[in-house]
């Protein structure tokens, strides 16, 4: 038995010029995981579609910009998103439930932690969980913003073993095969390639036909990276070919498949790492990027040059080098004004700068993780 998550998106569920449902699409796709789930296997779906069902249910002809018309929208196609595929799978009496997600759910480590056992419960009781972001209530600074990401953090929180990102195109490729007749296909890519993966991110799967979706090649391969880090294996493949799955799951060489790295992350680094949002950033001297990357230490103040943001303690941060390349992520023991006043310092002067006994680190390394491929 394995867990799957499947992420389908816009453009393999509907009409590129109106929105319109593609009723085949979701009687392939649902008829393909009752099979999988009547072979043991554990599935999540992750289906995107509610702004473009909902246009189509309320005859508006283009996609909106204005943010809280698309969330009123998205709040009529999500029901009729989910009826649908109620009234599909209620036909091979397999359950469904409806999960929606915004990042606010994932921030906190609580209700992180309250998502991962409701997953894990609604699998347990042979249940397909729905799942897409509450685009009714998210705010622009924290929504996931693509539905890639999404189904990527939905493999990480319930540790899956693959990930499968249905598209508009088979595979990838070296070009944008549609128009570049010498457009190379990838097959597979291994996990310490992937950070270095050179091609044109325009590569297929773009929706430059679709005005309905929000993702593209470089949402996949962005996902690709936070399943790999998780140990979760991925596949991009064609949404119109659903049977594929299957026939990968038994050993074919369809789509590109990316290998993941050994599942080494611990659910609370991968929580850091890609549940959060850093809300400010740390500059390093080349002492303390050798510390954190080569040696697994803490962060300690003496090594900071630079603070940017304003952050309370406890918040997630980015750890960058002189330049500004982000390597590492973690959560900080101090706030941003706190560390502008004891950057450069001895742990030892700490507690006389602020006044009052702290932490001896700026950020623990239990509290930190390393970022792409480092």
């Amino acid at each position: 038995m394995q867990t799957l998550v499947i992420k389908i998106g816009t453009s393999s569920l509907t009409e590129p010029s109106s929105g319109d449902i593609h009723i085949s699409a979701i009687a392939s796709l649902v008829e393909v995981v009752v099979k999988l789930r009547q072979v043991g296997h554990r599935v999540v779906l992750v289906s995107s579609g509610a702004v473009g069902i909902g246009c189509a249910r309320l005859g508006i002809k283009e996609k909106p910009s204005k943010i809280s018309l698309k969330q009123a929208i998205a709040a009529v196609g999500q029901g009729r998103l989910m009826g649908i595929y109620d009234d599909f799978f209620g036909l091979f009496n397999q359950p469904v439930a409806q999960v929606l997600l915004t990042r606010a759910n994932l921030i906190q480590r609580q209700h992180y932690i309250n998502v991962y056992s409701t997953f894990q419960e609604l699998l347990e009781l042979g249940v397909v969980p729905i799942v897409n972001e509450n685009d009714t209530v998210a705010v622009e600074e924290l929504k996931f913003g693509d539905n890639d990401t999404l189904s990527a953090l939905v493999a990480s929180i319930i540790e899956a073993d693959w990930l499968f990102l249905l598209t508009d195109v088979d595979r990838l490729y070296s070009a944008n095969p549609r128009l570049d007749p010498d457009a190379i296909p990838i097959l597979t890519v291994n996990h310490q390639d992937l950070w270095n993966l050179d091609i044109d991110t325009n590569s297929g799967g773009t929706n430059a036909q679709n005005q309905w979706g929000t993702g593209g090649m470089a949402t996949k391969l962005s996902a690709a990276k936070i399943a790999a880090i998780a140990g979760v294996k991925t596949v991009i493949c064609k949404g119109s070919e659903p049977n594929s799955i299957p026939k990968i799951l038994a050993g074919e060489n369809l789509g590109t498949q990316f290998e993941p790295q050994p599942r080494t992350v611990n659910a609370r680094k991968r929580w850091i790492a890609y549940a959060m949002i850093p809300v400010g950033k740390l500059l390093l001297d080349e002492g303390a990027v050798n510390a954190v990357l080569t040696k697994g230490r803490s962060l300690l103040p003496a090594g900071i040059i630079d603070v940017f943001g304003s952050f309370e303690a406890q918040q997630a941060v980015s750890l960058c080098d002189r330049t500004g390349k982000e390597l590492a992520r973690g959560l900080t023991n101090y706030s941003s004004a706190e560390i502008q006043q004891i950057q450069g310092q001895q742990s030892e002067h700490i507690s006389q700068i602020l006044g009052f006994e702290g932490s001896d680190t700026i950020v623990h390394r239990d509290n930190l993780v390393l970022m792409d491929g480092y």
